[in-house]
């Protein structure tokens, strides 16, 4: 279980470059995220193609991937913020150069189809940061907290002097009890479940999974969830974490609660699993740093996962 490089905390004054690697995005929205991160005094920095527009995507791929490049190779740079999510990301994988990012590492925020390039992130040995957009710092008020742990986390100021910092939520019914110590993975399930069998996709054994999606139907969820067991992948996990599922319609056709399909889909498994964790398409979306070395603590109480950055 190897421990992945965790970019260096951000400063007053540092550059963060805001870009679109998927969908388009409504302008207001860039606009609102440049006010929220110069309010935390940084220095945000539009893309020169962050406000583009070609088809349902945010510019050309060759676009889209030379202002991601650029932010990646500029030393300058501390942390990248995608925009938004919409399909897109999965064009860039592949395409992109990590030996300047090497030399100076920066932190990747964002979630949904941004997923992808966590997984690409993984790979490459860095750790990224699943977290809220654009649309989220601008329409958020400022003592929200996910946008205050996002600040926090990037800055520091959410780890003790060891360097870890921890989330709690509430018990579950179909939570299974126990502590689980591994390396933090996932995202989208609907996205790193389009990556199983290449390069990219995310390593079994010693890996905390989280999984959360939007607009996917109980059917679609249960049959990659199955993709995984048939695939031998949840028998070698050390933990799981169910997040949300968002905007779609039971209409029965499982016989059962989504949650209660997945929960007998890993019943037979001996380690924790949790429900209902506050992370994605969601208000409360709670910044998760991909990579890290993290302990999910599951009792009849509640749910506590700690990161050890």
């Amino acid at each position: 279980m190897d421990k992945l490089i965790i970019p260096p905390y951000l400063y007053e004054g540092d550059k963060v470059v805001i870009l679109s690697p998927s969908g388009k995005i409504d302008k207001s929205f860039l606009k609102g995220a440049v006010k929220r991160l110069a309010s935390w005094g940084l220095q945000p920095v539009l893309s020169r193609h962050a406000g583009s527009s070609n088809g349902v995507y945010a510019g050309t791929v060759s676009q889209r991937l030379e202002d991601l490049q650029e932010a990646m190779d500029d030393p300058n740079t501390r942390a990248i913020l995608c925009s938004r999510g919409g399909y897109g990301a999965v064009h860039l994988v592949g395409k992109l150069d990590f030996s300047r990012f090497r030399e100076s590492p920066k932190w990747l925020i964002g979630f949904s189809d941004i997923t992808a390039l966590h997984n690409l992130w993984q790979k490459e040995g860095f750790a990224s940061l699943h977290a809220p957009m654009a649309r989220h710092l601008t329409v958020e008020p400022e003592d929200d907290f996910c946008t205050q742990a996002l600040r926090d986390i990037l800055t520091g100021a959410a780890a003790t002097p060891e360097g870890s910092f921890s989330y709690t939520c509430d018990a579950h019914k179909l939570n299974r009890r126990g502590t689980a110590e591994g390396i933090l993975r996932g995202g989208n399930f609907a996205v790193f479940n389009g990556l199983r069998g290449t390069p990219y996709d995310i390593p079994t054994d010693g890996t905390v999974l989280f999984i959360e999606d939007v607009g996917e139907r109980p059917h679609a969820i249960e049959r990659m969830m199955y993709n995984l067991k048939l695939g031998g992948v949840l028998e070698r996990l050390s933990g799981l974490v169910i997040g949300q599922f968002t905007e779609y319609e039971e209409k029965k056709q499982l016989g059962k609660e989504l949650y209660g399909a997945l929960a007998d889909l890993v019943k037979e498994y001996d380690y924790p699993v949790c429900f209902n964790f506050p992370v994605g398409h969601v208000t409360m979306n709670l910044p998760l740093v991909c990579g890290a070395p993290v302990q999910l603590d599951v009792d009849k109480k509640g749910v506590r996962l700690t990161f050890q950055l």
